[in-house]
């Protein structure tokens, strides 16, 4: 892995991760089969996220100290064109159909868009001032745009690339995610450690659920069950429930958790670390109500010593359930 990865993205069908490394400049692309790093991609200067398209045949690497987007190849893993968008900019979404692609700026109160046929930014919508996570709704219809100066979020009607809402969200909102229908949006709120939830139809927060310090992104399980967020300062990651509003586990992983994504299957997902460069692989079905209520499910578990090392003795099996 590169030095300081951030966001990650999968490829529509799961088989390849995209990580941006801020601090190399590059682009580490991960074969999810084996868990290797297949190719290391040159960038221009700290790279923040990768976008993919629905197709998978191109992504779009925010390139924020540039400012610009680069346009990636998929297939070949080349960069072929870059698009001067502005400074600061942080994170990218694009549209169902492809067509377009939103991109924020942190360091201002912008939203540009830009034409994929084109290469070129058509539109720059003003938002709340540090514009930093944006998701659209699964019909194309909406742009939720995270405004962490602004403490809301801001909804842009992709129609006329205006804005037709403003939501109110906990102190300084980050990074967002929809739920595969669309009715919930989830935010991270670093001021106060929490997530709120947002029913989309309202327009308005129905709950707020705190989680571990330092929240960065958050991703919503494909049943639309449980949200994972990378909590960056205790290295964690915190299952929300979404029936309850509830943190129902937290499960460990490396150190300075940041970006995240859950597999299209459901069943893992990938975490970066980006205080120690590793991407950790957790199992998103071993939680609290998770597994076939008839038992006879498959489960591994890792037992480590004090020193981190594996020992061989030490724990003692007491009856059918219990080890």
């Amino acid at each position: 892995m590169g030095v300081l990865p951030q966001g990650i993205t999968l490829s529509p069908d799961g088989a390849r991760a995209y990580v941006a490394n801020r601090g190399s400049d590059t682009v580490s692309v991960i074969d999810t089969v084996t868990d290797t790093v297949t190719a290391t991609i040159p960038t221009g200067a700290g790279p923040n996220y990768v976008a993919i398209a629905p197709d998978g045949t191109r992504g779009y690497v925010v390139v924020s100290d540039a400012g610009l987007v680069s346009v990636l190849d998929t297939a070949t893993n080349a960069l072929v064109t870059d698009i001067p968008v502005g400074a600061g900019v942080v994170m990218a979404a694009v549209t169902p159909d492809g067509t377009r692609v939103y991109v924020t700026q942190q360091a201002g109160d912008t939203v540009s868009v830009i034409d994929t046929a084109t290469n070129t930014v058509t539109d720059v919508i003003t938002v709340g001032g540090g514009a930093t996570g944006v998701g659209i709704t699964p019909d194309g219809t909406r742009a939720y745009v995270a405004c962490f100066n602004a403490g809301a979020v801001f909804v842009i009607d992709t129609a006329t690339n205006t804005v037709a809402d403003t939501i109110t969200a906990g102190p300084v909102p980050i990074l967002l995610a929809l739920n595969p229908a669309g009715s919930r949006l989830y935010v991270t709120n670093v001021g106060d450690s929490t997530v709120s939830v947002i029913d989309t139809a309202l327009g308005a927060v129905i709950a707020t659920v705190g989680v571990s310090a330092q929240p960065r992104f958050l991703a919503v399980s494909p049943d639309g069950a449980h949200v994972f967020v990378a909590n960056s300062l205790p290295d964690t990651v915190s299952v929300i429930d979404t029936a309850t509003h509830t943190v129902v586990e937290n499960i460990g992983v490396g150190a300075g958790p940041t970006g995240l994504t859950v597999f299209p299957d459901g069943t893992h997902a990938y975490v970066v670390n980006a205080e120690a460069n590793t991407v950790s692989v957790i199992a998103t079905t071993v939680i609290p109500d998770q597994g076939s209520t008839g038992g006879g499910d498959t489960v591994d578990v890792t037992v480590t010593g004090p020193d981190g090392s594996t020992p061989t003795t030490g724990f003692t099996y007491v009856d059918d359930p219990e080890i």
